[in-house]
């Protein structure tokens, strides 16, 4: 059984040291001063192909030279990573869905769009959001329960696995609160109107995940992620269902048996740690019953050495 500094760790593998003394190499856009992403060295036999793209060894740089507006950087961002397609470089583009991430600069200005699926080969940072529906506990007696939802086994990703009620990416031209609108409906048959009024942002955690065989795709890709967590207190008699076909099942679990499955690792690795953070802000885990408690918290908002939303 994990632990749950364990499952911190399965979604927070990356090492707290300089990136460049592992081997990678600091994305970066010609005329911006800061790093955008790691990039491991397997990616760079690609990119040297390409006259947009210039490589230093000695600084540990892979620049993107080419463009000079949000547009003109995106259209050779997507050239690049369509001619990794063509050649069959990467397994993890087999995942494309022609819906783009947006980067951020240091200004929080977007810098360029990326593919979604194409995001783990730069290294950049994803956002997401997670929303937890639960039914609080009577006021006479009895646990909070939660709708938890199961991952369809045909996804590429984590199939099978559990997950928060309702999450999903923010695509480029979204907000976090536009995106759980639409796949509160999309996954889990949630009224707009419930979570329009009822949702309540509850912070967000950052981590910075290795990805593993179950992510899909190459072992070993790097994925910063800041994911924007709510709350949705639902009513007894609300049911959650699927709407689409990227979610199999939902159950509704005490919070003993959602710690109990967190242990077991049935979670996928960032919707463990959304559903660890609600526990803490709910007491349920506490600095009296967890002794890795402020480490804990501290790698849940891990600082990301990259430009943020």
């Amino acid at each position: 059984m994990a632990s749950n500094l364990d499952i911190v760790h399965d979604a927070d593998g990356f090492p707290y040291k300089d990136p460049t003394s592992q081997g990678l190499y600091l994305f970066r856009v010609a005329g911006l001063p800061s790093t955008l992403g790691y990039i491991i060295p397997s990616i760079l036999r690609i990119l040297r192909e390409f006259p947009e793209w210039s490589v230093d060894e000695q600084q540990r740089t892979v620049v993107l030279e080419s463009g000079r507006t949000v547009e003109e950087r995106s259209a050779v961002i997507r050239r690049t990573i369509l001619a990794m397609c063509e050649k069959e470089c990467f397994s993890i583009l087999k995942g494309w869905r022609d819906e783009t991430f947006p980067v951020f600069g240091p200004d929080h200005e977007v810098v360029l769009h990326i593919e979604r699926c194409a995001c783990p080969l730069f290294g950049v940072v994803t956002y997401g959001v997670h929303v937890i529906g639960y039914i609080p506990a009577p006021a006479d007696d009895g646990e909070m329960k939660i709708w938890v939802s199961r991952r369809a086994r045909s996804k590429q990703t984590f199939g099978g696995m559990l997950d928060s009620t309702a999450a999903g990416g923010v695509a480029s031209g979204e907000t976090p609160l536009s995106t759980i609108l639409h796949e509160c409906d999309e996954e889990a048959s949630l009224p707009s109107d419930l979570v329009r009024r009822d949702a309540k942002a509850a912070g967000a955690i950052t981590h910075f995940y290795v990805r593993d065989s179950r992510s899909g795709g190459e072992v070993g890709l790097l994925q910063p992620e800041c994911q924007y967590v709510y709350e949705l207190p639902v009513p007894p008699d609300l049911v959650c269902k699927p709407n689409d076909n990227e979610v199999e099942e939902f159950q509704l679990l005490t919070v003993s048996d959602i710690m109990v499955a967190l242990a077991r690792r049935e979670f996928k690795p960032n919707s463990a740690l959304v559903m660890l953070d609600f526990m803490i802000r709910h007491g349920v885990v506490t600095s009296e019953n967890e002794k890795d408690y402020l480490e804990i918290i501290a790698r849940l908002h891990r600082r990301l050495d990259f430009p943020l939303r």
